[in-house]
């Protein structure tokens, strides 16, 4: 490794801050910042030791080293990069920034175990920010803005409360399926298919469930018309809708100073957040209420935390937190507790609508499956199963881990260096100059992309058959996934570590529920080729018509009732 700068490098750091001076003098103040951030990166990359990592060039002035395909949405690309550069890579963000990516199960546990060293960056915080609010969606799904993060001992996202919301999971899982079931009967099809947005109708669904389960709150969205639709569903819909790529949201990105400009974009996620935060603390409020006068009929007037129960996820919050028992410092504020609702509102409901969704594309692109799996459904003796049920069914098991696998929600995640530090390897890496490198060296700032998708999709991990979907591999899984970081089902999808997902419990109970309900049901096929139905990413990788993205997500699927045989 070459760790101190040449001369010529030297030469180079003063001369282009020369050139800053003279670029300040000569135009706008906004022009001379900008420069000034992208020349200071371009210093960066001289220092950072990642110069030596090898990996692919730039392709695009603005773009790095994407081209035509968004960065969230180029898996492919990247695995091909794999293929030529390696399991250690390094590649060229937006506006210059630098990037290391690995697929080493070691260094990216690592990386994930070692939360302090390896922090959130300030664009991911900025993205989430602007997107559900600065609550804890990592804790829910990839990462936590509170200083007290909710933990996975936390009682409200343990198995004892997931077993209670179960009933609920199941009872919004058979109102979709007489809706549908409604629609069917009216299809003027001879053949009895019925064309159906299904994504629009498990938006739906999920909302509900994540109303009553996250606050006790009746949306009803299932059975309200679009356009008469409650306040706070309008505001999560405005949020949503919002869009998320713009040249503007682009500069606040990666040049904070920008982040000043107020934009239309912001103007209505700031209604929104209103509106969500305005009936959220009328929410808390009486939640407190509720649990102060508990606390006082209980005759000893303390609350600990073992007797913490509630019919809600912000009723468990509000009780342990107010418990004897409560460390001090895992205390959270009203505010705190407040930052939570837009999060389970959005991340709660909008991860899962979409991993189901994915399923059920899954499912309808192997028919056999999809009987399979309904046939495996149709031995339990119930509509509405219990938690335990649900989970006795080994193969609605492996077409769950399947999808999670293979569609996963999230794209990736990534961090950022807090000082310098070395990461280790499960295999050495040549680097640029031919050396065999046994670790890799990374500066303070450095980033580190956590490769979701790529890790889920590694045919050296999975093996050769791990782009195609099939359930049946759980039954016998590669010796290499024991050392993917996960806590669930060796997944990298609801990552690991301090800031592992804490809803995961909740989240695949009630998709198993959504799957058991519809696959019984209905038989699921395509209206339109799989080619055409493409994956957009936000946060959330949607289903997009390839041929019409404008009309936004969505998943038209043929849907008729399933034969009794």
């Amino acid at each position: 490794m070459h760790d101190t700068l040449t001369l010529a490098q030297h030469f180079f750091v003063a001369a282009v801050r020369f050139l800053f001076v003279v670029a300040l003098a000569l135009s706008g103040t906004s022009a001379a910042y900008v420069f000034y951030i992208l020349i200071c990166r371009r210093i960066r990359a001289y220092r950072s030791p990642l110069r030596d990592v090898p990996g692919p060039g730039t392709a695009h002035w603005l773009n790095g080293s994407f081209d035509d395909v968004p960065e969230a949405d180029a898996t492919r690309l990247q695995e091909e990069w794999v293929k030529t550069y390696g399991h250690v890579l390094k590649f060229h963000s937006r506006f210059g920034f630098s990037k290391l990516l690995t697929v080493d199960p070691v260094a990216v546990s690592h990386v994930l175990q070692n939360c302090d060293t390896f922090q959130k960056s300030e664009f991911l915080k900025f993205t989430l920010g602007t997107t559900i609010g600065r609550g804890t969606y990592n804790s829910w799904m990839y990462c936590n803005f509170s200083r007290r993060p909710l933990t996975f001992d936390n009682p409200a996202f343990g198995p004892a409360q997931v077993r209670k919301f179960t009933p609920l999971f199941v009872e919004k899982s058979l109102e979709l399926r007489e809706i549908w079931a409604d629609f069917v009967s009216k299809s003027s099809r001879k053949d009895g298919r019925l064309s159906l947005d299904v994504y629009t109708w498990l938006n739906k669904v999920t909302l509900d469930i994540i109303g009553l389960a996250g606050f006790n709150y009746t949306f009803d969205s299932l059975h309200s018309p679009d356009e008469k639709q409650n306040n706070i569903y309008e505001a999560i819909r405005s949020v949503l809708s919002a869009p998320a790529r713009d040249l503007i949201l682009a500069l606040q990105l990666f040049f904070p100073a920008f982040r000043f400009i107020p934009t239309a974009r912001e103007r209505t996620l700031d209604r929104a957040f209103q509106e969500i935060k305005h009936i959220g603390s009328g929410l808390i409020e009486d939640r407190k209420a509720a649990v102060l006068a508990e606390r006082s009929a209980n005759g000893s007037g303390v609350v600990e935390k073992q007797d913490v129960q509630g019919h809600d996820l912000l009723s468990l919050l509000v009780k342990s937190n107010i418990a004897a028992d409560m460390p001090e410092n895992m205390r959270m504020s009203d505010s705190e507790i407040l930052s939570q609702v837009p999060t389970f509102l959005l991340a709660g409901h909008e991860t899962t609508s979409t991993a189901v969704a994915w399923t059920l594309f899954a499912l309808s692109c192997h028919p056999a499956v999809q009987a399979a799996l309904r046939a495996e459904l149709r031995t339990c003796p119930t509509d509405s199963p219990t938690m335990e049920q649900l989970n006795s069914l080994p193969y609605l098991e492996g077409v769950v881990r399947e999808s999670l696998r293979l569609y996963a929600p999230v794209s990736f995640t990534q961090r950022v260096a807090s000082h310098d530090t070395v990461i280790p390897l499960h295999k050495p890496f040549t680097d640029k100059h031919g050396v065999l490198q046994n670790a890799i060296r990374v500066a303070k700032g450095d980033f580190v992309v956590v490769p979701i998708r790529l890790l889920n999709r590694s045919t050296e991990i999975w093996g050769e058959d791990a782009n195609e979907f099939r359930p049946e591999r759980w039954e016998s899984l590669p010796e290499a996934v024991n050392a993917l970081p996960s806590v669930y089902g060796h997944l990298v999808t609801f990552i690991a570590g301090a800031h592992g997902c804490i809803g995961y419990r909740f989240t695949v109970v009630e998709i198993k529920a959504l799957l058991f309900t519809l696959v019984r049901a209905f038989e699921f096929e395509l209206a339109l080729s799989a080619e055409d139905i493409v994956r957009r990413s936000g946060i959330v990788g949607r289903p997009v018509i390839a041929s019409n993205p404008a009309a936004g997500p969505q998943l038209p699927l043929l849907i008729r009732p399933a034969s009794m045989d």
